[in-house]
């Protein structure tokens, strides 16, 4: 089992089957807080007796193994490859990044092996969808990584400890929405009570391609965690192909449940954007951009903009705009009034960047989904007919 899902009257009873009795509350304390660590490994909570160690070990799920470590940027960035369910099952891959002069250590974790949403530039998404993540799969990619600060990565100023998590890498969080609310729950309860980790709801985000029902789910939860949603485009028309998803829900019951969740919690939304060039990075597409954004949030705090130079990957011809073009396009949403930020790729030297985590999947031999390949098709048709990108003459 996965000790994760447990409550304090579940361990209890697991507690009494192995015939625990004396003081279980005591044991159950004991054993929530080295959960609330990071240890689920029996074998290593050291204060309780070697029997029930035992037992523990048996019982528990084991951890996910470190297949493989690979770094770049200097040591700043780290992708760990785990392997969820034992030998045999799904690999998995989340990433840590280091940013020493404001003393953060952020981890991008993953929340489904591959995803099913489809988005045509995103190298996860080609890789089809295999199975859903587990709680204790979820949190794990959180603490390989504390355990590995706690180490020492080598760099100069870095933090011993995860400050900061986005749950941005592989798999769309909101389609597995009970364990990545659980998770929420863990990453954010008090550590001295054995409740979670102990981490600050405003250090953690959560990224959706735009999932309604699940923004409400989470503006329920009453905490004031950053909401990040990947919009990609300035019209249902354009993200139609881009977020097959926005079929389900477009762009004006998206942008009332993000208009809802900002009024709830009280927290800046951002809004991610990847720049296709000559797919949605033209000058056209910066100003309806900008109309969007006002007309959506025309009296709450205007939602930050993520600028997100596409990421190459193998199975899409797709690439990023010139500098100058990505330059212009945030110039343009600046001059509307709405902050915009031009993102700095990290990881690509070892596909740890943004839309690019595929663990080695069917995607190294170039194969695309059917519907990414109709998506692109029809992007390229369109793209030959629009007027020249920002920062370019015709």
């Amino acid at each position: 089992m996965d000790p994760y899902t447990l409550d304090r009257d579940g361990l209890a009873a697991l507690l009494e089957r192995f015939g625990e009795r004396a003081a279980p509350s005591y044991r159950v304390r004991q054993i929530r807080r080295w959960l609330a660590r990071g240890v689920d490994d029996g074998a290593e909570m050291t204060d309780l007796p070697a029997t029930l160690r035992a037992q523990l070990v048996e019982a528990f799920d084991p951890s996910p193994r470190v297949l493989r470590e690979s770094t770049a940027d200097a040591g700043l960035t780290r992708k760990v490859l785990l392997e969820c369910g034992g030998p045999g099952g799904e690999a998995v891959e989340s990433v840590l990044m280091l940013y020493p002069r404001s003393r953060r250590a952020t981890v991008c974790i993953s929340t489904q092996a591959g995803c099913a949403l489809g988005c045509p530039f995103c190298a996860t998404g080609q890789a089809g969808f295999r199975r859903q993540l587990g709680l204790g799969e979820i949190l794990h990619q959180v603490t390989v990584m504390q355990r590995l600060l706690a180490r020492g990565v080598g760099v100069t100023d870095a933090p011993d400890h995860v400050t900061n998590v986005v749950f941005m890498g592989m798999g769309e969080p909101l389609a597995n929405l009970e364990p990545t609310i659980a998770a929420v729950r863990w990453l954010t309860g008090r550590p001295e009570e054995g409740e979670g980790f102990g981490l600050s709801a405003r250090s953690v985000t959560v990224s959706t391609v735009g999932l309604v029902p699940g923004i409400r789910r989470l503006q329920g939860l009453g905490l004031p965690i950053t909401l990040a949603v990947s919009l990609h485009a300035p019209n249902d028309a354009l993200r139609d192909d881009l977020v097959p998803v926005n079929r389900q829900h477009p762009l004006a019951d998206l942008l009332a449940a993000c208009r809802d969740y900002v009024a709830a919690t009280s927290r800046r939304l951002t809004f991610e954007y990847v720049l296709i060039e000559d797919i949605n990075a033209g000058g056209d597409d910066a100003r309806k951009l900008a109309e969007l954004i006002r007309g959506g949030f025309p009296d709450g705090p205007v939602p930050h903009v993520n600028l997100i130079p596409m990421n190459a990957t193998p199975a899409v011809p797709w690439r990023a705009p010139p500098t100058a073009a990505q330059r212009a396009f945030a110039a343009v949403l600046e001059g509307a009034g709405i902050p915009a930020t031009l993102r700095r790729n990290r990881g690509t030297a070892i596909d740890a960047a943004c839309g690019q985590l595929y663990a080695d999947y069917a995607l190294s031999s170039g194969r695309t989904l059917p519907a990414a390949e109709g998506a692109a098709q029809r992007l390229e048709a369109v793209a030959a007919t629009r007027p020249a990108p920002l920062g370019r003459k015709p």
